[in-house]
């Protein structure tokens, strides 16, 4: 296993916890920072969406930092390349680990974007945010869990090459598209999987070993955490199935996990 898990300065549950997100969108600011509070620890990042920070604001960002807790931006920024600027610029500024951005035919625009950022963490001694493309779009499967609706193999490998071209970190999609965008990007271009995820051609769901297995570096959960009677034992499931995953891939199906800086 070593091998496969060269991280120093990480436990082993501490290294596997940091591939799982949770999503705080299934509940208003009151819960989601309770959430917050229950599962800081164990878990490597939570994902703020776009009805969550309309009602919470860059505040509730803030008061998630602020408990020691990593932020994935989910707003899917899409805009003119000025407005786009901004915004990236702004997030940056609020200390979020992660946000995303579609690209739709903007790379160029994006590309000045990473540039800019870059030399805002440069001038501000601020930490560089990781920027993935968005490669689907939010849906709602059984038992109102969230899913994505992706715009094929063919559209997701492409997306995630012009990506790449960007200079962005990675792309935030299914785990359907990831072996194949794994062997096109290259081992240290970060793979973002939401679960439940339906597989490819079946009425079933992928579980996190298998979106693992596939290639994905980070899983984004909300459904079966929320629901669960005891969240802090479904994260320790999760993250068993992340270890599952791990120990049964490939080195080259697995990444570098960004580690968590307080």
């Amino acid at each position: 296993m070593s091998q496969y898990w060269p991280f120093s300065g990480l436990t082993r549950y501490g290294a596997l916890r940091e591939r799982l997100i949770v999503s705080l969108d299934l509940g208003d600011r009151r819960a989601a920072l309770k959430m917050v509070d229950q599962l800081g620890r164990l878990v490597g990042m939570f994902k703020i969406g776009k009805q969550l920070f309309v009602s919470g604001g860059p505040e509730l960002v803030r008061e998630v930092r602020r408990r020691g807790a990593e932020v994935f931006l989910d707003l899917k920024f899409h805009d003119t390349p000025r407005a786009l600027m901004r915004t990236a610029l702004e997030a940056t500024r609020l200390g979020v680990r992660m946000f995303d951005v579609h690209l739709n035919g903007h790379g160029e625009s994006v590309a000045k974007v990473r540039a800019e950022i870059n030399r805002l963490c440069q001038n501000e001694g601020l930490r560089k945010p990781h920027i993935v493309a968005v490669a689907m779009l939010m849906g709602v499967t059984r038992e109102g869990a969230e899913s994505l609706v992706s715009p094929g193999l063919d559209g997701m490998v492409e997306l995630a090459r012009h990506a790449a071209t960007a200079g962005l970190d990675g792309v935030f999609t299914s785990a359907q598209g990831a072996p194949r965008i794994r062997n096109i990007c290259g081992r240290r271009f970060i793979i973002v999987t939401p679960l439940p995820c339906l597989r490819d051609g079946a009425n079933e769901f992928v579980d996190g070993a298998a979106a693992i297995q596939a290639g994905a570096d980070f899983l984004v959960v909300g459904s079966p955490i929320w629901k669960a009677s005891e969240p802090v034992r479904a994260v320790r499931e999760i993250v068993d199935q992340i270890d599952r995953g791990l120990r049964s891939a490939p080195p080259t199906g697995l990444l570098t996990v960004i580690p968590r800086h307080h």
